[in-house]
């Protein structure tokens, strides 16, 4: 892969993951802290983190997919031994990262309806220190398809329904 293809596939991830943290943190902002240090709506929480940690692993996957590391297909989904096996042969301080963000946001925060600020804003902080090791070095535009365009908008209807409604 050439140095202009390397950058217009981390630029798409990069864009992906950013997406996928936004989306996070817009979910999060619904529901409202508490004065003694906890969220107050836990739906909010655990669709922030687990909307967070599939950023991870989109970040992840373009990580690995550059070091030379195949991404099982969708038949075959990687589990997180798969991305742990990986990381820690490359990089250490990359799985202490991936083994904190599963353990707060994945296992805490999504599985264990975690409510605690700090421990969330704690695995957001983390979440972004690994999505922005595959921020490029001069990123390209990456413009949006119009299946990208209608899949975007068609989950923005959801949720503007599921919240009308409190699903």
């Amino acid at each position: 892969m050439t140095n202009e293809e390397q950058n217009a596939f981390m630029s798409e991830h990069y864009a992906e993951a950013i997406r996928y943290m936004d989306n996070a943190k817009e979910t999060l902002r619904k529901t409202e802290k508490q004065d003694h240090g906890w969220y107050k709506d836990v739906k909010y929480v655990r669709s922030a983190c687990g909307i967070a940690y599939l950023g991870v692993l989109v970040a992840l996957d373009a990580w690995l997919t550059l070091k030379g590391v195949e991404i099982p297909k969708k038949k075959k989904h990687a589990t997180i031994d798969f991305y742990l096996y990986h990381i820690a042969q490359l990089d250490k301080k990359m799985l202490d990262r991936l083994d904190t963000v599963y353990n707060i946001l994945h296992i805490e925060g999504y599985y264990r309806r975690e409510r605690n600020v700090k421990t969330i804003e704690n695995g957001f902080k983390i979440a972004y220190e690994i999505v922005e090791k595959i921020k490029p070095e001069n990123p390209v535009d990456v413009p949006e398809t119009r299946g990208d365009r209608a899949k975007r908008l068609w989950n923005q209807l959801i949720i503007s329904v599921a919240v009308m409604f409190r699903f």
